[in-house]
């Protein structure tokens, strides 16, 4: 997921590539033709519709504060919802160190988190409850229910990482005198809108990838 993404309009149809080393806009990944692949034509810009980068929704989970993290073992692309691998969740602390609740318990990652959806939990400016986030979140990560040996019995409930997650998200709102969220709340709320833009992105990614060029769709633009 190197590639930077443009988007540019022709034939009245919004069309999705790869940005060339030399600036060019190529119908082939590296290479130097510049046409479009509706008409064919050699294609040309003014300054009103010259192509724009689409941002890449995935970011570096370690440098985003008190988020919680989605990320796969499998690498950035297995995050699209037609991919049926298991995603993991983290929550990361102030300085980037990601917690995530496994089979050997309780980890604390420094890497690992590169390319994930960020859900930013705590803002920037409140110094107060991210300092509140990082003491809690280490006393957290040591109580008993989340030991090794009862992440198979978490995972029979459907709880294990997002359990241990969600839990403690809860018990920050709480802190913060907000209402705590079920898990479908959670899901619907801060979930689900990031995962459809994520899956978005990388179908318009591959099928760049194996084309050259991809030809949005009504929804694509929605």
């Amino acid at each position: 997921m190197e590639e930077t993404v443009i988007k540019y309009i022709h034939c009245g149809r919004s069309i999705y590539s790869f940005s060339c080393p030399n600036g060019g806009y190529s119908e082939r990944p590296g290479g130097a033709a510049r046409q479009c692949p509706i008409c064919l034509q050699i294609l040309t810009f003014g300054l009103l519709d010259a192509p724009v980068c689409v941002p890449c929704p995935l970011r570096n989970g370690h440098q985003v504060s008190c988020a919680f993290l989605i990320g796969s073992a499998h690498g950035p692309s297995h995050l699209g919802e037609w991919q049926d691998s298991e995603i993991h969740v983290g929550l990361s602390d102030s300085a980037g160190l990601v917690y995530n609740y496994t089979l050997s318990g309780v980890q604390r990652d420094d890497r690992g988190w590169e390319q994930c959806v960020c859900v930013q939990l705590v803002p920037p400016s409140r110094p107060e409850l991210r300092e509140l986030w990082d003491t809690h979140l280490q006393l957290f990560a040591l109580l008993p229910e989340w030991a090794s040996e009862r992440f198979e019995e978490e995972r029979e409930f459907g709880s294990c990482c997002y359990g241990f997650a969600l839990t403690f998200i809860n018990r920050m709102r709480s802190l913060d005198n907000k209402d705590c969220l079920s898990r479908d709340e959670f899901t619907g709320r801060y979930i689900l809108p990031r995962m459809k833009t994520v899956s978005l992105y990388i179908s318009i990614y591959q099928t760049i990838l194996q084309h050259g060029f991809h030809i949005a769709n009504t929804a694509d633009d929605e």
